[in-house]
């Protein structure tokens, strides 16, 4: 397994940005093959916003034309732990009933925020379907799942590629575990 130092502190390197950039390639294909290449995608910031970019030009790359906004909620404010109480920060300002809508996020944990973001839009009208990076399955509190999958994570914290510890480490071009 790779090390770095990323602000002064080790960093286990989990999955490469070349692995990283291949999946992403590989989901952006499987979305289109099922969703076909006119739907509404909505990124869930501000942990997805280094993978949905990746993901948007790949489904670019092979055709897709999708309307995007974003949604920001938040859960975990400074911490490492979640609060438990999913907010909305940053509301979306498309129409979304009667559309399909790929809601992507950075990881699904406990499944909260996700079930959260899924039902807001369910409620609205919207065909959800979702893709996550990181799926941590042992943590879930639900029976939350994701339609499209990165990779599966092993029960650490994770940063880089978008994710953070108190927004720290977002910037990172692959996912790692910070080595306190």
């Amino acid at each position: 397994m790779t090390r770095t130092v990323a602000r002064g502190k080790p960093v286990r390197v989990l999955f490469d940005a070349a692995t990283i950039a291949r999946r992403v390639d590989e989901l952006a294909q499987e979305i289109i093959a099922k969703l076909g290449t006119d739907f509404v995608a909505i990124p869930v910031l501000k942990g997805s916003f280094v993978f949905a970019a990746d993901l948007l030009r790949a489904l670019h790359a092979h055709g897709a034309e999708v309307e995007v906004d974003f949604v920001m909620l938040s859960s975990y404010g400074d911490g490492r732990v979640s609060s438990g109480q999913v907010t909305i920060q940053r509301d979306i300002g498309v129409f979304v009933r009667d559309k399909k809508l790929l809601l992507i996020d950075d990881i699904l944990e406990s499944g909260r925020t996700l079930s959260f973001a899924k039902d807001l839009m369910a409620a609205r009208g919207a065909k959800v379907t979702l893709c996550v990076l990181l799926d941590k399955p042992k943590r879930r509190e639900n029976a939350l799942s994701a339609e499209y999958v990165g990779f599966e994570c092993p029960e650490r914290f994770v940063v880089g590629y978008g994710m953070d510890v108190a927004n720290c480490f977002r910037e990172l071009p692959f996912i790692g575990v910070v080595d306190d």
